[in-house]
């Protein structure tokens, strides 16, 4: 069966492609670092990562993007004897204004070299790219207006103008008459398009209603490209926006894809919310079993716009969640492993005999320079543990275990230097204090530690987490400090007037605010889910 997630942990905005037997899916990365994940499968079951095609200064930089900033819906295509990766690059997100630049890169192989990127536009964000039967290609995104309302027919949709088209070519860039295609529905918010052909009908997929829990995937039709687009029978083929105890919420912006005996399924980004709606996972991808009815419109095979956790497929099994270690030896850095912004890595972190070194840099939540190296949390209860032997001289060293989401949202168990104590443990804690990113320090006072290799643990439980450490050679784990909230690490935690997209990380973090590079040396790490 396919169990829904087939990506579990923040994995929003699925864009999938097939070639030949073989499915690919790219997800947004948003400010972490390599951009865009692309996993593969044989089956819709069993999906791996095998690709983050962005990881160079000529396709991507990110210093100075805000939290959920960075890249965002990415759409992945082929043709032409190339795959095509297209994406935004959000440089600014909070008020009226976005500078959203848009982007294409292509390779011949999945997880070859991709080549240097081609600006497009920036004249709003969810970029796709449509390859026409005909050889023509198409380009686009929703539009943006920076206005406080919309015009026309997207009045409705107020910053989102509307789901612009346009014809592009390697040679010319954009071209012709670009034309506002589709305005969407009365849910408004109208974004994410993507097209597929059939039948002598262009369909056209959307988002709308807001990435939260009111989200859905909206098709349309044409006979003709630029239009008229008429919009499906049922308006929203997948949506959760008025079944608010369904385990599965905030279901939208996916992409159609058929396979080679025939059968047809729709992407979709998707979130498994806590108790009070917290979805520390982020948001996820899932997809569903689709049909073409008599009408020539699609819909979900069971009849509901409901998807379901578990869809029926003879033969094959999912695999198993799996204990993750990682011994550091000088190997490349495991590929579950992302940073944030920067493409120079040599500054925040270096693959030695000894261990992962992370050069202290700028304070946990910086936005251009800071050494975090973290995996993806993808249970909703799980322990993870590392071992460093670092030696700080000073308070303003530090480096440690954390449990992240953005500048405004993490917990931090870190190894730090007291000027009466010596050597010492803190907790350092920002629990979605919004705008200014205000730090607690829960501990009553600093835990004095020896000298040597200290193992650092985290258990998570839900919405509730507790810190542990040890030196290496005690057999007792000594918890420290208070339980702390995990549903702060979620898309919803914290208070303000803010936007959240990503999801809950856990690894490494160091810094070293005198600008020296104070390093630290981490010699493994494990991730242990509980199912």
């Amino acid at each position: 069966m396919i169990k829904n997630p087939i990506l579990p942990g923040f994995n929003p905005d699925p864009s999938i492609c097939r070639v030949g037997d073989d499915y690919y899916i790219a997800t947004s990365t948003f400010e972490w670092y390599p951009g865009v994940q692309i996993h593969h499968s044989k089956d819709l079951v069993n999906w791996e990562l095998v690709s983050r095609p962005l990881n160079r200064a000529d396709q991507l930089d990110m210093r100075g993007n805000p939290d959920s900033g960075g890249i965002w819906a990415p759409c992945l295509s082929y043709a032409d004897g190339k795959f095509w990766l297209v994406y935004t690059d959000v440089k600014r997100l909070w008020g009226g204004f976005k500078d959203t630049h848009n982007y294409i890169v292509t390779c011949e192989t999945i997880d070859g070299e991709w080549s240097d990127r081609i600006y497009v536009n920036s004249s709003g964000f969810d970029p796709s790219l449509f390859h026409d039967d005909d050889g023509r290609k198409w380009f686009m995104n929703m539009q943006w207006n920076h206005r406080q309302k919309g015009t026309g027919v997207n009045q409705a949709n107020h910053h989102f103008n509307g789901t612009l088209l346009q014809e592009w070519s390697e040679e010319k860039g954009l071209f012709g008459p670009a034309v506002d295609i589709y305005a969407g529905t009365d849910l408004g918010l109208t974004e994410g398009p993507h097209i597929f052909k059939r039948n002598g009908y262009y369909y056209l997929t959307v988002a709308e209603g807001g990435t939260g829990y009111k989200h859905a995937v909206t098709m349309a039709r044409s006979r003709q490209i630029e239009g008229p687009y008429e919009t499906h029978p049922d308006k929203h083929v997948i949506t959760a926006k008025d079944a608010s105890e369904h385990p599965i919420q905030r279901t939208g912006h996916g992409q159609y894809v058929d396979t080679p005996n025939g059968e047809f399924y729709h992407t979709f980004l998707m979130g498994r919310p806590l108790e009070g709606k917290f979805c520390p996972l982020g948001r996820e991808t899932g997809i569903e079993r689709c049909v073409w009815k008599d009408d020539d419109w699609l819909y979900l095979e069971h009849g509901s716009s409901l998807a379901r956790e578990e869809i029926p497929m003879d033969g094959i099994e999912p695999h198993a969640p799996k204990v993750i270690e990682h011994e550091f030896n000088g190997q490349d850095l495991p590929i579950e492993f992302q940073w944030l912004r920067t493409p120079e890595t040599d500054r925040i972190f270096k693959s030695e005999a000894t261990g992962l070194t992370l050069i202290g840099r700028e304070m946990i939540g910086s936005w251009f320079e800071q050494a975090l190296v973290a995996r993806r949390q993808e249970h909703h209860s799980y322990s993870a543990t590392t071992v460093t032997d670092f030696a700080p001289e000073l308070y303003q060293h530090g480096a440690g275990l954390t449990t992240y989401y953005n500048q405004t949202k993490y917990h931090a168990l870190l190894v730090t230097a007291d000027e009466e104590l010596g050597r010492c443990l803190v907790i350092q804690s920002c629990p979605g204090n919004w705008p200014m990113g205000e730090v607690e320090f829960p501990l009553e006072a600093p835990v004095s530690i020896p000298d040597g290799d200290i193992e650092l643990r985290v258990e998570v439980d839900q919405k509730v987490q507790q810190f542990f450490w040890r030196m290496v050679g005690e057999q007792a784990w000594q918890p420290i400090g208070p339980e702390m909230d995990a549903s702060v690490i979620s898309d919803e935690g914290g208070v303000g007037e803010h936007s959240s997209f990503t999801g809950a990380f856990v690894g490494m973090a160091a810094f070293d605010v005198t600008g020296q590079g104070k390093s630290a040396s981490f010699k493994r790490f494990g991730y242990y889910p509980e199912v």
